[in-house]
């Protein structure tokens, strides 16, 4: 049958316009030009689309019935041709990423001069939250948010995961030896989060299961705080592996209990509303993110 796409923006710009004339005008073609590309798709239809009158003309049953097709077809012929522009054009614009304190301290801030020299025309806003946030009111392109995700209405794309480390500072092991099991770690002065209480159930392996309920003596609300807290002294602290990697291998903090690690990994997502404007912004971004983490 081979029906080309020409045929079809023929079809539907008459069908719209009324006439043979006005589509020609639309189409900017001759008025037989259009008739003849009208003729070729019914032939190759072997059906009548139109009814030809003095004045107008007038859809036919297999018309009405083709028209709805046609319109389909050039509808996602056009979002396709969108979708490679999206790709091989620069992306330009404002992209507003909002994460908990740790991770944008950790994981963007040190990558965003690399970032804005790949894409020079993204203007980055960067926010930060240590709960979930509702992006529309708080005019948030993409949220970074760590652990279990709830929202049922958001787009997510998963970044990573990260595993949780048990850990002290040198100076605190030096007045209280290392905790050699679980259990132990009652005789320690443990710090922990405020909300939520599931933060402070440390992924080790003991007699009970894989998960051991702290009581911590001292909270904060904010991981990046608690590992300050941890850094001076005060305490043992359960925190992602992203915020306390390097100062493992710088010296500053020490890995306890390994062998108790039960192998929990907290995810790392990236949720966002679908926007087609935003989305060459939002995928730029996420891929080269994901590349660092």
């Amino acid at each position: 049958m081979n029906i080309q796409s020409e045929e079809l923006r023929t079809f539907v710009a008459v069908v719209e316009a009324g006439t043979l004339s006005a589509a020609a005008e639309v189409l900017e073609q001759t008025t037989s030009g259009v008739s003849r590309a009208l003729s070729r798709l019914e032939e190759k239809l072997g059906a009548s689309l139109l009814t030809r009158t003095t004045r107008r003309m007038e859809l036919t049953e297999e018309g009405e019935a083709f028209l709805e097709q046609a319109r389909a077809i050039l509808a996602a012929m056009e979002q396709a041709e969108e979708t490679v522009r999206m790709r091989t054009r620069k992306p330009v614009g404002k992209l507003r990423v909002d994460a908990a304190v740790p991770f944008m301290l950790h994981c963007i801030v040190p990558h965003v001069g690399a970032f804005r020299e790949a894409y020079p025309d993204i203007e980055l806003e960067l926010t930060t939250n240590d709960r979930f946030i509702d992006l529309v009111e708080q005019r948030a392109d993409i949220a970074i948010r760590i652990g279990e995700l709830q929202d049922s209405t958001l787009h997510a794309r998963a970044l990573s995961s990260a595993r949780l480390n048990i850990v002290a500072s040198p100076a605190y092991l030096a007045r209280h030896p290392a905790p050699a099991s679980v259990e132990a770690l009652e005789q320690h002065q443990l710090i922990g989060f405020s909300q939520p209480e599931i933060l402070n159930h440390w992924p080790l392996r003991h007699h009970a299961g894989d998960r051991y309920q702290t009581r911590p003596a001292l909270r904060a609300s904010s991981g990046e705080t608690i590992r300050h807290l941890a850094l001076q002294g005060q305490g043992i602290a359960c925190l992602s592996s992203f915020m306390t990697d390097d100062d493992i291998a710088a010296g500053r903090l020490v890995r306890l209990l390994e062998q108790h690690d039960s192998g929990f990994r907290q995810k790392i997502s990236a949720v966002y509303y679908h926007n087609t404007q935003l989305s060459r912004r939002i995928s730029c971004f996420l891929d080269f993110l994901q590349c660092k983490l």
